[in-house]
């Protein structure tokens, strides 16, 4: 039985409450809420039955609330066969007595994630979430950190597509260095894996046929020096598409490059190509709001 939407105990924070949206958990808590318990009323005047009896509808409510709270927090752990504590996914069933309105969007609580940026933390960057593009949900590629809003029948093989998908990884199975020379080299892993054959051996658009170069030069990623090389395919079915490899070495941990890969199909609803150097140009180091960059920028890398 899946719970309603509500508020319930943090499995991950038991100090915290977060919203549970009735199939997964949100971004959004919040320190738990201490019940108000009006004063007491003064002794000595009429209605001190009534006065007796309020006080113990509140205490009930109080106590009421603190077994609420214990049953939930103690659902959090399930013993499993060994002993030990099993997490749950979502919030007990019997917490729902402790639902309370969602939080309004357009007032996100302090210290929840902007909503208007992406955030990869394993490189230690940022994303700008532009209008039309979404978090990712029910996406089966590896690094994905955004997709253009909705799906639609792919022309091949294949059940849906995306019209723009951005992927964000680390190389690490190389020892090479240069931005350029690791743009130039992923960009053919790039294009085949997005338009070519999937990881089910289907062809969602007919297999690749052919490419061309439409642009590649240096430019400046969340302040360090990178290069990345754009080409426009051909596919057996469809309308083809542009892929972009973007590389530039990581600001945190050994600095390993990282390749940022934009796949835009060229369908009638695919988002505009300038969409590739908008996301680029709002990248920015977790360490440094201010840092950004973009196409013929200047900037060199930071030590």
């Amino acid at each position: 039985m899946t719970p309603p939407p509500g508020w319930y105990r943090d499995p991950n924070a038991p100090h915290l409450e977060r919203w549970w949206d009735g199939t997964a958990w949100t971004e959004h808590r919040r320190p738990p809420e201490t019940p108000a318990v009006p004063p007491a009323p003064p002794t000595g005047t009429t209605g001190g039955t009534a006065g007796t009896g309020r006080a113990k509808a509140i205490a009930l409510t109080t106590a009421g609330a603190v077994l609420v709270g214990a049953i939930v927090t103690g659902a959090v752990f399930l013993r499993g066969d060994d002993g030990e504590p099993q997490p749950r996914t979502g919030p007990a069933a019997t917490a729902s007595a402790t639902r309370l309105p969602p939080p309004s969007p357009s007032t996100p609580e302090p210290g929840t994630a902007d909503p208007d940026v992406v955030e990869d933390q394993l490189n230690g960057i940022t994303f700008p979430l532009l209008d039309g593009w979404v978090r990712p949900k029910h996406v089966a590629q590896d690094d994905v950190v955004m997709t253009t809003d909705g799906t639609y029948d792919c022309p091949g093989e294949g059940s849906v597509c995306r019209h723009g998908l951005v992927i964000s990884r680390t190389l690490t199975e190389t020892d090479q260095t240069s931005p350029e020379a690791l743009a130039k080299e992923d960009i053919s892993d790039a294009a085949e894996e997005a338009f070519g054959e999937n990881a089910l051996g289907e062809q969602p658009y007919g297999g690749l046929k052919s490419h061309e170069v439409v642009k590649s030069g240096p430019v400046a990623v969340a302040g360090r020096a990178g290069y990345f090389v754009r080409w426009r395919v051909t596919t057996g079915e469809g309308p083809g598409g542009h892929v972009q490899s973007t590389v530039f070495p990581s600001s945190v941990g050994t600095e390993s490059p990282v390749v940022v890969r934009y796949v835009f199909d060229a369908g009638q609803d695919a988002p505009p190509l300038s969409d590739m150097d908008r996301i680029t140009k709002g990248i920015r180091s977790v360490t440094d709001a201010d840092s950004g960059g973009g196409v013929g920028s200047s900037v060199g890398p930071t030590h």
